[in-house]
């Protein structure tokens, strides 16, 4: 036998290999993907032997993000290492330097960059739409490539230049702890949207992963999964798209469930998504603000934005609300300043007119709640009794039902037929049928509000009784819910809603 002639082809899966270690656009690495979790099962095994080890083990930590990164975003891996070096450089500028002049120069330069490069990825297509339209002429859109989850490295990169500037925290004097903090691949792609104030103590803190910390992180995991796959994705594959497809050929009935299942679709979407970064992150020692705490239990619409997205809602609160004068200005200053910051929020979830229009709903509505509480000043002392606070979440829901539809449809036509058929043409004769052909949705949608309505204690209770198992007790219970997701999804994986964003 010659040893020296041996066919490594029949040894080794080249293709397989190649999926493994090659970006694929049509199969990014997701969460929600077993390839994923393989994966990092093995990222976990040699992360905690390096648990003595802090430097190769930050090093080995910024390998893999920018290897996950990679395999979601391929060559524009380069864009989160050039912001890295960018705003690293402008944090040590300001870092030496007392001249007023020259740190907003500095703040502006890294603000410039990168909005400029947040701008040209994202709303190039819809400025050059509108002035075409405008002028009445035609307009091919750029092929340009939106990188998975800029939205949210770059905000995080800001707020770390922003605190430096305000001098709320010293900049980071090692290139390889702020690529670090910035590539951290758990909230890489779609958020929390990380402060550098937050996570950049625990980088050098001693890794201690309590019995705690992993019940807690296997928790949040499963969550998310369930989230994601049972009934975000369920609910969506089965029955929502069709509606927002072609609402027209759906009663008003039938719309208002489709209306009802994408608000339950985007909170299971990107809370799950929340939950597993979150989750992941724990289950590496790191521990993340909560960014979900059940969002439709909401009384008002500022409530709402106490619960939902609470990254990016302090985010606009703190470096946009407060900077533009806050509520330290006159009263319909305070309103304008609401108002413009809600707008802003919705141009950042995306280049459309659409979510402008969400935007504005929610400024609309905040506005609103504020003028009337202004008015009408609560009694602290005397809460709101059960009835009126059920009417409050009721009213509250169905307002933000309103703006979810405005974020869903593929135009406003498509929107104001969605509100066509509601009002004119509701049917509400055709329920009993709607229940017995679409059992199932109906079923996953029920599962889906009670559990979100659930009072959080119970959750609890859940994360308690899988913190007390035993290691090989976590492992299977993970292993059953990997079975059920893998009986439950669709033949292909779906990305999260937020990676386009």
């Amino acid at each position: 036998m010659d040893i020296f002639n041996i066919d490594l082809s029949k040894i080794i899966d080249f293709g397989r290999l190649g999926k493994l270690f090659l970006y694929d656009e049509r199969n990014p690495l997701l969460f929600n993907s077993g390839l994923f979790f393989f994966i990092f099962t093995g990222f976990l095994l040699l992360y905690r032997l390096l648990k003595h080890h802090e430097s190769l083990r930050i090093i080995y930590v910024i390998l893999f993000s920018f290897y996950f990164y990679y395999k979601s975003s391929g060559v524009y891996v380069l864009t989160l290492l050039a912001v890295g070096i960018w705003d690293y450089c402008i944090g040590m500028g300001l870092g030496r330097t007392e001249n007023r002049v020259l740190r907003r120069l500095l703040v502006l330069l890294s603000i410039s960059a990168n909005l400029g490069m947040l701008c040209y990825f994202k709303y190039t297509n819809l400025i050059f739409e509108t002035i075409a339209n405008i002028r009445q002429q035609d307009f091919d859109p750029f092929n340009i490539v939106l990188p998975i989850g800029i939205s949210f490295f770059t905000f995080r990169s800001l707020s770390y230049i922003i605190d430096v500037y305000r001098k709320e925290m010293d900049p980071l004097t090692s290139l390889r702890d702020y690529i670090f903090f910035l590539s951290f691949f758990p909230p890489l792609v779609a958020g929390p949207v990380v402060r550098a104030k937050d996570f950049v103590p625990q980088i050098h803190r001693p890794l201690e992963i309590t019995p705690e910390m992993m019940g807690e992180g296997l928790f949040l995991v499963i969550t998310g999964l369930i989230k994601k796959v049972v009934i975000s994705d369920y609910i969506s594959g089965n029955f929502v798209d069709r509606i927002f497809d072609n609402p027209l050929l759906y009663s008003g009935f039938e719309n208002l469930m489709g209306v009802y299942g994408y608000t339950l679709q985007i909170y299971c979407d990107f809370s799950g998504y929340s939950d597993m970064a979150i989750g992941l992150a724990l289950l590496m020692g790191f521990r993340f603000k909560i960014n979900f705490d059940s969002p439709y239990k909401s009384a008002s619409i500022t409530e709402f934005w106490r619960r939902w997205h609470i990254s990016l809602s302090n985010w606009l609160r703190d470096y946009l609300y407060i900077p533009m004068g806050g509520s330290r200005v006159p009263r319909w200053r305070i309103y304008v300043n609401l108002f413009i910051t809600m707008v802003i929020g919705g141009l950042w979830h995306g280049a459309s007119w659409l979510f402008i229009i969400w935007g504005a709903w929610h400024g609309f509505l905040l506005v609103i709640h504020k003028f009337f509480r202004h008015i009408f000043p609560e009694n602290k002392n005397k809460p709101a009794g059960k009835f009126r606070h059920f009417i409050n979440v009721f009213f509250t829901f169905n307002l933000i039902c309103i703006g979810w539809v405005f974020f869903r449809a593929p135009s406003l036509e498509v929107a104001g037929q969605i509100f066509t058929q509601i009002f004119t043409n509701f049917h509400p004769e055709i329920i009993p049928a709607f229940v017995d052909g679409y059992l199932l949705i109906v079923v996953t949608m029920l599962i889906g509000f009670i559990l979100h309505f659930t009072p959080h204690k119970y959750s609890l209770r859940i994360q308690k009784g899988l913190e007390w198992l035993p290691l090989a007790g976590k492992a299977f219970v993970f292993a059953m819910v990997i079975f059920l997701v893998l009986q439950v999804r669709s033949s292909e994986l779906v990305p999260f809603i937020y990676f386009q964003f």
